[in-house]
């Protein structure tokens, strides 16, 4: 861990396996107060975000963005301090020269938890705006939505990226439409 005064450069910090071979993310970052920065299969930089812990973040952004997560490099802190973690933060995406995919326009989809709405088939979208529908049938169509989108979520991550930690997803979100980790 650096000094809060010698906090490294994006450069010099190793790149870390998202996933390891035994299909754990790097528990080494449980509680762990820290800058991070998430890359893609090819080490291009996706996403720097900050947190108090940055195990629990890294879990929420493969869930939300798996095809952008191979790669990590973190920089942790003893003591929480957000004017540090902002400064690291800014001067990592300076480093980069450009603002990262995931901290532009596109924040929303590594930060919020997953809409569903947004991916529903046709079929689904007719079942949920259908007049007949009171709001207790429209609920229990969001949350079958959320059930599928989960179940695509979760095989995706197990076989193709061979996770083997269980995922759980908060199931009062679902009535909402929405996806996020319990």
């Amino acid at each position: 861990m650096a000094s809060e005064t010698n906090l490294s450069s994006l450069a010099v910090l190793e790149y870390i396996p998202y996933i390891d071979d035994r299909g754990q993310l790097p528990e080494q970052f449980q509680g762990k107060i820290g800058v991070y920065a998430i890359f893609d299969q090819e080490k291009a930089l996706q996403f720097v975000g900050y947190s108090r812990d940055v195990y629990l973040s890294l879990k929420q952004h493969l869930v939300r963005q798996a095809q952008q997560c191979y790669w990590v490099k973190v920089q942790t802190i003893e003591r929480p301090s957000r004017t540090i973690l902002e400064n690291t933060e800014n001067a990592w995406i300076a480093e980069n020269g450009s603002v990262p995919w995931g901290n532009g326009d596109n924040k929303e989809k590594w930060t919020h938890p997953i809409d569903v709405k947004v991916v529903m088939t046709p079929e689904e979208q007719a079942k949920y705006q259908n007049p007949a529908n009171d709001e207790l049938a429209q609920i229990k169509v969001l949350k079958n939505v959320a059930r599928r989108v989960e179940a695509e979520i979760s095989a995706q991550l197990l076989e193709v990226r061979g996770l083997q930690m269980q995922i759980r997803f908060n199931p009062k979100l679902k009535e909402e439409g929405l996806l996020d980790l319990k």
